[in-house]
């Protein structure tokens, strides 16, 4: 596996599409660091990281809406791939869905969004974008 953060973001989009209440991924501390982020802005319901001896894992519990079971997560995708980085500065950083979804960014403050990154005064890598 050559992206891990593109199958960690492949795997939750098509739990999401498959209708699954609980996927689990391979723990990183970048993939624990983006799904804590996930948690606070309301995109899953939980997580928990699983201590194994080979592998810890991630199980995430997915939010779906209680009437029209719609996915709370309409499109996740990733921008910087290991082939072709790409990062911003603060004047340039990236508005997802004109302000009503967020950018991911790993920064020297670490991972973090892009309204954080912008208080913070800081530009980096733009791992993803969620709505």
């Amino acid at each position: 596996m050559t992206d891990p953060i593109a199958d960690y973001l492949t795997r939750v989009r098509n739990a999401y599409l498959a209708g699954k209440k609980v996927v689990e991924i391979p723990a990183s501390k970048m993939k624990l660091a983006i799904t804590k982020i996930l948690c606070e802005k309301g995109y899953i319901l939980s997580y928990k990281l699983v201590e194994a001896e080979p592998q810890s894992t991630i199980k995430l519990a997915l939010k779906y809406h209680p009437q029209t079971k719609a996915a709370a997560i309409k499109k996740i995708q990733r921008v910087s791939t290991p082939g072709l980085r790409k990062y911003t500065d603060v004047e340039n950083m990236p508005r997802v869905l004109n302000g009503l979804g967020i950018a991911i960014l790993s920064t020297s403050k670490g991972i973090i969004t892009d309204k954080e990154a912008k208080e913070l005064n800081v530009g980096g890598e733009v791992i993803c974008y969620v709505y």
